[in-house]
């Protein structure tokens, strides 16, 4: 028979405080050693067990390695501060997990990645922080089952903060991600080749793609990245606000975003197919946003919808996107819908519903350009005019309920509503929209083939 303070004395095992093990949290000693002895400790006993990261403390870390089994808690205002040491750390990230189970990352508190100090200096001409010769991701978390994050705060990330390598069943929810919007690569949210994945109630604000489900280039097969529902999240950004690719190695399929406000961003939804893999079964639902150009450097110009297949080189063989369904969605932007193929790949079974963007011109930059980046088969960035829909090397492709409207500020080289060349079957159903330049261009020109 167990007494009753046998039974409270199991309860409270099932808490394990990293300051018990000798952790400091004043932020400059380096508690790693003491924070990873708990994680372990509490790994022994799994079933879910708590590591406390108590409130109130900042705690200054390198790579800590996350186990199965067990939730790594950040109580209250408790903050992960990362060494800007290289020598401190194992591995090339902060807070790591290798093929583990039923992981809870879980708390209000937060990792703070200190970008600006893993840069050498802002270059005022290309409008961006350049990077020093290293700077760590914050999370890789690889091969992970069963996985939930909730709650916690990452700031400031040197360069990708969450990234997803091989991962199933995972939730990601009301994470909050709050980067410089001027440091490269600070991805936001970062899917790699995982599967059964639900991102929802994030708000996130960072320089590079906010959301992005990935196919990287990789040695081991992790598989092809499928099932992955984002919804109900706030986004901003200086590159895509939802995005596939450009990294597409293998099959990306069965995607869902929706109910998601891009508040900036330099392409709004985005299919960037550069490699091997198939895009297919996408949907894009229920989205507002804003786009725009922004300074050399970042990728993009200003794109409303962008969907690009288009060969990373000369000798890539590359897949196919088709079977994608772009739904209720409103924006403004200063660049085209875009939906570009290219004569190795043809995109097919497209279909807009309800999709509704003003066209306009608020920056400083130069504009009557596309960017076909990355590739080196075509010009990186191409001269073209705008129209409010571009349609290029695409088949079977249809546009119900949709309109273009143009803005206060029309330049010359804004041309038709609708624009397509190198395609077929393309349908129009109830669209509105005229020409920006009734003098130089027609409302709808389609080229046949």
């Amino acid at each position: 028979m167990i007494g009753i303070s046998s039974v409270n004395a199991q309860k409270e095992n099932k808490v394990i405080d990293v300051t018990k093990y000798g952790a400091k949290g004043d932020g400059k000693t380096l508690d790693t050693k003491a924070i990873q002895e708990a994680i372990d400790a509490a790994a022994k006993l799994g079933n879910g067990t708590k590591v406390l990261v108590p409130t109130n403390h900042q705690y200054l870390i390198s790579t800590l390695i996350l186990k199965s089994n067990i939730e790594f808690h950040l109580e209250g205002n408790a903050q992960l501060l990362v060494s800007t040491k290289k020598e401190d750390y194992t591995v090339e990230g902060s807070l790591i997990a290798n093929d583990v189970e039923n992981l809870k990352i879980s708390g209000t508190g937060s990792i703070n990645g200190r970008a600006l100090e893993f840069m050498t200096h802002y270059d005022t001409v290309k409008e961006i922080w350049m990077p020093k010769d290293w700077r760590p991701k914050l999370f890789i978390l690889t091969k992970c089952n069963n996985l939930e994050i909730k709650d916690i705060t990452i700031e400031k990330a040197p360069s990708w903060s969450l990234h997803m390598l091989g991962c199933e069943n995972v939730l990601i929810d009301g994470v909050k991600i709050k980067n410089n919007l001027d440091v490269p690569n600070c991805d936001g949210i970062d899917p790699d080749h995982c599967r059964n994945v639900e991102i929802r109630n994030c708000e996130i604000s960072c320089g590079d793609d906010a959301i992005v489900v990935k196919a990287t280039q990789q040695d081991i097969d992790y598989g092809p990245s499928a099932n992955i529902w984002v919804h109900d999240c706030i986004l901003e950004t200086q590159d895509s606000g939802v995005k596939i690719g450009t990294e597409t190695t293998q099959d990306i399929y069965n995607i869902v975003f929706e109910r998601c406000e891009i508040k900036t961003s330099c392409r709004g939804l985005t299919i960037q197919l550069r490699d091997e893999g198939n895009v297919y079964n996408i949907v894009f639902k229920d989205i507002n946003f804003t786009s725009r150009y922004h300074s050399n450097p970042w990728w993009g110009r200003g794109e409303a919808i962008s969907l690009t297949a288009i060969p990373r080189n000369k000798d890539t063989k590359i897949g196919k996107i088709y079977s994608v369904l772009i739904e209720n969605v409103k924006g403004i932007a200063e660049n085209s819908i875009r939906i570009n193929g290219t004569k190795e790949s043809r995109i097919t079974d497209i279909r807009l519903q309800n999709v509704n963007v003003t066209l306009d011109r608020w920056t400083k930059y130069a504009g009557n350009l596309y960017d076909n980046r990355p590739t080196k088969a075509y010009e990186e960035i191409e001269a073209h005019n705008t129209p409010g829909i571009f349609i290029r090397y695409s088949d079977r492709l249809v546009l119900e309920n949709c309109s273009i409207a143009w803005g206060n500020a029309v330049p010359s080289y804004f041309s038709n509503a609708i624009q397509a060349v190198e395609s077929t079957g393309i349908e129009i159903i109830n669209f509105k929209g005229e020409s920006a330049n009734p003098a130089k261009y027609k409302a709808i020109d389609i080229l046949k083939l």
